[in-house]
């Protein structure tokens, strides 16, 4: 039976938000999948009866604290020990449930991916990755975007590496390729890291590196299926899309290409880099954003990424 934790009480509409996307999570997971809902019992509970959904057909572990967005994640973490977040990384650690998502506080989230679960070893830094559309139809990852916004190039090196066995594995694509977002195609373009990336990169044999990819093709699907950058760029890229999605609704286009870019049918980033499959979700998650968090996480777990990751670094 594969376990999904997740964090009930995570989400600036839970646990109201959390319940109602893992109950319509149900029929869409895979019959050996089983969701663990970590949170207030009697809460979770009222919510399912609400929802007209048996009790049964969740594992609840029930918690009595939340870690809340203002709280500081470290000391959080520890102080809070029966937290919704803090019990979830414990099950996870000792293997008791396969995967853990949760929209809730995401400094604690990466308080515990670094330290509960603790990255792969050979792992610079672990990064934190987002799904973007592209007009071919095919999503590429970006990443980093967000997790570390000043890296050396020896990371963005290993961003690529990371990317492009994510790609393989949960995305399906063979031989991805993979490209260093900059300000020109060209090699000797960018700034000092993004050169000395680009270098590191091209004698990186297990990838398909294919140079320097330019803003204005970062959703085309054309060049690059994983496109490597500093969190600074990745965020600023990402938030860029995220207004330009909400501008574009707001003015009453839509399409395939626009609908992709909500961040309700991806539901959340997986942290990778890390020693199991660990899913963060936006604070504002609504019900179908973490019924896709849920999905993401399933996919991740069975994918066998993190085993993936692992068997590449150890070489």
């Amino acid at each position: 039976m594969l376990k999904i934790g997740v964090d009930a009480m995570g989400g600036d509409f839970a646990p109201e938000a959390a319940v109602k996307g893992a109950v319509m999570a149900l029929d869409k997971i895979a019959p050996d999948s089983r969701i663990v809902l970590f949170g207030d019992e009697a809460k979770i509970e009222a919510l399912l009866s609400e929802e007209g959904c048996a009790r049964d057909r969740f594992d609840i572990v029930a918690t009595t604290e939340v870690i809340e967005m203002g709280d500081h994640p470290a000391k959080a973490f520890q102080s809070k020990s029966n937290s919704s977040i803090t019990v979830g990384f414990g099950y996870l650690a000792k293997g008791l449930i396969n995967g853990f998502a949760s929209a809730g506080s995401t400094g604690a989230m990466m308080v515990g991916s670094m330290y509960a679960v603790k990255p792969i070893e050979g792992v610079i830094r672990p990064t934190i990755s987002s799904l973007i559309p592209t007009v071919g139809g095919r999503p590429a990852l970006l990443l980093d975007v967000g997790l570390n916004v000043d890296c050396k190039p020896e990371v963005l090196a290993q961003y690529g590496l990371i990317g492009s066995v994510y790609a393989e594995a949960v995305l399906g694509i063979e031989r991805p390729r993979v490209a260093v977002l900059n300000i020109g195609e060209e090699e000797a373009k960018g700034n000092a890291q993004s050169k000395a990336a680009y270098a590191l990169l091209k004698e990186e044999k297990r990838i398909n590196f294919v140079g320097n990819i330019e803003g204005t093709h970062l959703f085309s699907g054309k060049i690059a299926d994983v496109i490597v950058c500093d969190g600074f760029v990745g965020n600023t890229a990402l938030k860029m899309a995220e207004g330009l999605y909400r501008i574009n609704k707001a003015l009453g286009g839509g399409n395939a290409f626009w609908e992709a870019m909500n961040y309700e049918h991806v539901g959340g980033t997986p942290v990778l880099g890390i020693n199991a499959p660990v899913i963060i979700g936006h604070g504002c998650s609504s019900p179908k954003a973490i019924e896709s968090m849920i999905l993401s996480t399933e996919k991740c777990i069975r994918a066998d990424l993190t085993a993936k990751l692992q068997a590449v670094f150890k070489n």
